[in-house]
């Protein structure tokens, strides 16, 4: 889905020419109703995928998804949401073990001083994306926890309640909760052959309740630090992760405010728009005679989010300074 959110935007590199792609596109989908286009292809794919797999229901997962939320809305306005919301330092943890997402500069510093626009203008996009999943995507999944179809699963309680959580999910969805006879986990030979997800659980065959509190060991408390900066204390204490806030100020974390957590925020969606700036001008005019006033816009726009990003990173510098 976040595929054909993006229909019709396609790498600069195409030959035919990515800015008449996209404005060919747009032209023709503006006659039409898209959203019925988007939802008829969809709904083609994942019939075809359940039909080849011999099911009745699939499960399409990315926490990635939070970029589109208006978009899976407008196409499935109907459809039932599972979301599953994890402790935050945990999520951090992993982001560190098991992706290598750093939450520390080379420096030996935390994220969270001067160097974060350099930082964020140096690092590869996948790296700050990841946290941009902390930063902005989960105050805006916590806000998803309101629709109507959507089904709210804490990990800590699935983790040491399995088949009680998965009951209680599957009663929610309109299915039956019978089916659940153990907590045994069933290896399926598409995680081997995928490229996608933890590759971890390949190695298990039962829950790990290790995942739980293994953060508390993996994050240092200048690691801590950060990730109560960049999601707040008042985020973590609406999710229901009060203990471990209490834990991680018992190590030396200190709340330093809902106004440090708002200008990082502010800060990744500068970087958020200047990453689609950049995206924009590669695929943007490059062709003779196209205008190229327009790749000079881009670039002007380009220059003033980058003095936003340091001037919003030097306040934040100023309050954590005077904290």
């Amino acid at each position: 889905m976040l595929a054909l959110e993006a229909f019709g935007r396609v790498d600069q590199r195409h030959p035919a020419g990515s800015s008449l792609i996209k404005a060919a596109t747009s032209e023709f989908l503006g006659r039409i109703d898209r959203t019925i286009v988007s939802r008829a292809f969809a709904d083609a794919a994942y019939d075809q995928y359940l039909a080849e797999a011999g099911k009745r229901i699939i499960i399409d997962k990315t926490p990635r998804y939070w970029t589109v939320l208006e978009f899976l809305e407008s196409v499935y306005p109907e459809a039932p949401h599972i979301l599953l919301m994890r402790n935050p330092y945990a999520i951090a943890a992993s982001l560190k073990s098991t992706w290598g997402i750093p939450l520390r500069t080379e420096s030996s510093h935390s994220v969270s001083v001067s160097s974060l626009a350099d930082l964020m203008l140096r690092l590869p996009d996948g790296i700050i994306t990841s946290l941009a999943d902390l930063v902005l995507g989960l105050p805006k999944l916590a806000a998803h926890r309101t629709r109507p179809q959507t089904q709210f699963v804490q990990y800590e309680l699935l983790v040491a309640h399995p088949d009680e959580e998965t009951r209680r999910l599957l009663t929610g969805l309109g299915c039956d909760p019978a089916v659940v006879a153990s907590t045994g986990m069933r290896q399926a030979d598409y995680l081997r052959s995928s490229s996608f997800g933890d590759r971890k659980i390949l190695e298990r065959n039962a829950v790990d309740e290790s995942s739980v509190t293994s953060w508390q060991s993996q994050l240092s408390v200048e690691e801590m630090q950060t990730v109560t900066d960049l999601v707040g204390a008042e985020l973590l204490l609406e999710l229901g992760y009060e203990q471990e806030l209490l834990h991680a100020q018992k190590a030396g974390v200190l709340d330093r405010g809902g106004e440090v957590t708002e200008l990082y925020r502010r800060i990744f969606r500068t970087w958020w728009d200047l990453r689609s700036a950049k995206a924009g001008a590669l695929s943007g005019p490059s062709h003779a005679g196209e205008p190229l006033h327009t790749a000079w816009n881009v670039s002007e726009n380009r220059d003033a989010a980058i003095e936003m990003l340091r001037g919003e990173v030097a306040r934040l510098e100023q309050i954590l300074n005077i904290s």
